[in-house]
């Protein structure tokens, strides 16, 4: 298959994230969340609501980016959480609630302590990311000013640590058995939409022979936010040198939510143009979806079609790139 014919005729900006046993698929007007229970197909939709519709200064450029991004990740946990909630532990099922959830319960009320419980689940990922994936290779990358203290090789190292800690964890992540197939359901996702914008009836012999790796892919967005930052952190402490290692960190920190603006822009810029330039730019994110999408069997499949059919809007045409 030609990079031409995987663009397909028809872009669409509806996107989807793998769950435990299910997907969820975003459209323009509403969210749809197919989990494949051991009773059945669970389904679960609700309009989306969001925040920048209701404080237009959130939607612009540079700026919209980072809500995007977090707006995301807390639907992301909260349909993770409901995925899960059909596939409990079973030395955890059994047990009572502790004093402290039936004091949360009591004070707070279920929907707020499921709120507040996605809101710590999102914080603690982003701190996550942002330590292992930034934070680290930048004090890492400072023990090399007791063999040199020049700011290129510094830089060098620091852009070489991140990117081998990020490629380092992926590739050991995708080893986990329960990860393989969330990535499968991750492949189905990919198909689906492939499947929808060339115009095909949703069905599984559509769907199966399909790409599992999409140039449009959201899990592409943390290599290139790596990237990015790599780029911006390299210009300004090459421009402004600053000898102490925290107060880089503290730097990065408050220069995060333009790297993360930038990369918004450029994925959908790189998303929304078809020619050599824009897809020798998807290519990394092509390629790290080696990692993190697998061959679905056709019960993924069905799942991400149900999923896929429930986003579509009504009006043709409301989901163009």
């Amino acid at each position: 298959m030609t990079e031409k014919e995987n663009s397909g005729a028809f872009r669409t900006t509806i996107g989807g994230q793998a769950l435990i046993e299910g997907i969820l698929m975003r459209g323009p007007e509403k969210q749809a969340i197919v989990v494949r229970s051991p009773e059945g197909l669970v389904v679960r939709e609700e309009e989306l609501k969001l925040v920048r519709d209701r404080y237009p200064i959130l939607g612009l450029p540079l700026i919209r980016g980072s809500v995007t991004f977090l707006d995301s990740m807390y639907r992301g946990v909260k349909a993770l959480m409901f995925s899960a909630d059909f596939y409990p532990e079973e030395d955890l099922s059994a047990e009572e609630p502790s004093k402290f959830e039936k004091w949360l319960d009591e004070k707070l009320g279920n929907e707020k302590v499921e709120k507040a419980v996605i809101a710590f689940s999102v914080v603690v990922a982003v701190a996550f990311s942002i330590g292992l994936f930034m934070m680290l290779p930048t004090f890492l990358a400072s023990l090399v000013e007791l063999v040199t203290d020049s700011v290129l090789i510094r830089n060098l190292v620091d852009a070489v640590l991140r990117i081998a800690i990020f490629m380092t964890y992926l590739i050991l992540v995708s080893r986990m058995k329960d990860i393989r197939r969330l990535f499968s359901y991750h492949g189905a996702e990919h198909k689906t939409i492939f499947c929808y914008e060339r115009g095909l009836e949703l069905t599984v012999d559509n769907v199966r022979p399909m790409p599992k790796h999409h140039p449009r892919c959201g899990t592409s967005f943390m290599l290139v936010v790596i990237i990015v930052a790599i780029l911006i952190n390299t210009v300004i402490f090459a421009l402004f040198p600053v000898d102490n290692v925290f107060l880089r960190m503290l730097i990065q920190l408050l220069l995060l939510p333009l790297v993360v603006g930038i990369t918004y822009e450029f994925n959908r810029y790189v998303g929304g143009h078809d020619n050599p330039v824009t897809n020798f730019l998807a290519r990394p994110g092509l390629w790290m979806q080696n990692f993190t999408t697998n061959e679905p069997d056709d019960s993924m499949i069905e799942v991400a079609i149900e999923a896929m059919k429930r986003v579509i809007p009504k009006e043709k045409g409301k989901d163009r790139w």
